[in-house]
């Protein structure tokens, strides 16, 4: 009894996974996670900075998007490798929060994991990597907000002066950087039109119109939209009107062919020639409503006939129907009215008005422009341009300059560009780490060591000497962090320089949010020792159904 006691008992084998799924664990398992994402950071190295390459992407469609911007990048990309999806994730963060730095924020990510690799590969806990990340990132974005310099909004001229050099600044790396005096002025202009409180950038609109150069690009004050389809009877329409009465509709005013399955019995033609009369008399009791309400421009969203364009045109009424959602509720922002879903009780208090309305040929489009609205807390920004897909590119850099322009609006602090502000916060982490015992002085030391990443990239993407620039960014800061604490990378003078006094500004926002989530980024990627993936079963029968006892 005692020897059969001491048997060991035999453990019956515990499935928990479906059969053909994979599991990956440990050390080797974050190695990998890191070492993806190192390869999505070489991707878009060369893009950063105003020396940075663009990269011409081929998609499915085999449709062609060339672009420097790290959002769209990232996006066209279609990384699957689970773990750097999350680089994917805060690039496209960035881009909507902010809207500028969005390469800058994925190459701190993967450096700040490059560095840290070798901690990974000794044993040193994640958890203490993780602890020390946060630590660093705390310690950097209050030196951040105690180094940002506010420009006070009562002086007009001053803080338009700081917009426009925000603005600059974010398009030095765009497309548009040899037009970025032209195209300041113009995104400048465009978001302090806006509802200074709401700064809702849909009310920007943006046209693209293939012809002509950037520099035939025009902001109109008011909305503009291309030309709708047109029936018979648009020619007699006026093109041009003067303080004009609009109304926005959501209605059809267009004659409906009968149905195929309709079945209407009649037993006199004089009944038949009721029910016609009856459908002439609904839709022309619609347009005599909106004529007696004053309307002198109709817009719908649904179509307009041509009995009722012509009907339009002889009153010397324009009418545009099918016109986009954007573009109607934007009208419907600049001039005042709103919307509506019938004609019936239609009044004056229900329509807006602008100071002009005309249809003006602009490249190969006609488009329809309303000036000088009164409650305009709207505009539109045309653009012209050359091949299709460098105007999609021009887009692509305004709407990052618009949205760097509205976080500077929002907050008036600013920081120096050009890797100036990365190597202030370099030199204070090291400082800081001195102070600190144990691990946690190594990893504030590798952060330090990461956010040096910024200006070595931009010194290599320009070409220049990255050992003696670096070398002369650290002495600089370390001899003394007061009188040097804005020197950076000067792409244009090839040297390193006071980046604040040459007006290479961004907006504080941009850097704080930029080193928070990269380091969130990092911290996620540590955090996971296991992955499972589940693939679908091979094993699959002929008529399509799984093997049995396996689950689906």
């Amino acid at each position: 009894m005692a020897a059969r006691g001491r048997m060991p008992m035999m453990q019956p084998q515990v499935i928990v996974l479906k059969e053909g799924t994979d599991t990956s664990q440990g050390v080797p398992q974050l190695l990998s996670n890191i070492s993806a994402c190192l390869a999505v950071c070489d991707t878009i190295r060369t893009t950063l900075g105003p020396r940075g390459m663009d990269k011409l992407i081929v998609d499915g469609q085999r449709r062609v998007t060339i672009s420097n911007d790290g959002a769209t990048i990232m996006k066209l990309l279609e990384v699957v490798q689970p773990a750097a999806r999350t680089l994917v994730d805060i690039a496209r963060a960035q881009d909507a929060e902010v809207g500028d730095g969005t390469t800058s924020v994925v190459l701190l990510a993967g450096e700040l994991l490059k560095e840290v690799r070798e901690f990974v590969e000794e044993g040193v806990s994640t958890q203490v990597i993780v602890k020390g990340f946060r630590r660093a990132a705390e310690m950097s974005i209050a030196r951040i907000r105690e180094l940002a310099v506010s420009v006070d909004r009562a002086d007009g001229a001053e803080y338009r002066s700081l917009l426009e050099k925000c603005a600059a600044t974010s398009m030095n790396s765009k497309l548009i950087g040899s037009q970025k005096e032209f195209f300041t002025q113009m995104v400048v202009d465009a978001v302090l039109r806006l509802d200074q409180e709401e700064l809702d950038e849909n009310m920007i609109g943006i046209k693209k119109i293939a012809g002509g150069a950037m520099q035939d690009s025009l902001l109109v004050d008011g909305v503009a939209f291309k030309k709708s389809f047109s029936y018979a009877g648009f020619e007699q329409q006026p093109k041009s009107l003067d303080a004009p009465r609009i109304v926005c509709l959501n209605v059809e005013l267009e004659l409906k062919a009968e149905k195929d399955n309709a079945e209407v019995r009649v037993d006199r033609v004089s009944e038949y020639q009721a029910v016609v009369d009856a459908e002439w008399k609904i839709i022309f009791d619609k347009l005599d409503q909106i004529v007696a309400a004053g309307a002198t421009v109709v817009l719908s969203r649904l179509p307009i006939g041509d009995l009722a364009t012509q009907y339009f045109a002889d009153r010397g009424i324009f009418c545009a129907g099918r016109v986009t959602k954007d573009d109607i509720d934007r009208v419907c922002e600049a001039t005042g009215c709103r919307v509506q879903s019938t004609t019936s009780g239609l009044a004056a208090a229900h329509l807006g008005t602008c100071e002009r309305f005309e249809e003006r040929q602009i490249g190969g489009q006609r488009f329809n422009l309303f000036r000088g609205c009164p409650q305009a807390k709207t505009c539109t920004i045309v653009l012209r341009g050359g091949a299709e897909q460098f105007i999609d590119e021009v887009e692509r850099s305004l709407h990052d300059s618009i949205m760097v322009v509205r976080r500077a609006v929002k907050n008036q602090s600013v920081v120096a560009g050009g890797g100036a502000i990365e190597m202030e916060l370099s030199r204070y982490l090291r400082d800081a780490a001195r102070q600190i015992e144990g691990k946690q002085q190594l990893i504030v030391t590798a952060v330090a060591k990461a956010l040096e990443v910024i200006p070595r990239q931009l010194c290599e993407n320009a070409g220049f000497d990255t050992t003696d620039f670096i070398t002369q960014l650290r002495a600089r800061h370390a001899q003394d962090p007061d009188r040097f604490r804005w020197h950076g990378v000067d792409i244009e003078a090839e040297a390193v320089a006071d980046l604040f006094a040459k007006f290479v500004w961004e907006p504080a926002l941009v850097k704080i949010n930029a080193i928070s989530s990269a380091v969130e980024a990092a911290c996620l990627i540590l955090s996971v020792d296991e992955t499972v993936s589940n693939q679908q079963s091979q094993d699959m029968m002929a008529g399509g159904q799984p093997m049995p006892g396996r689950g689906r």
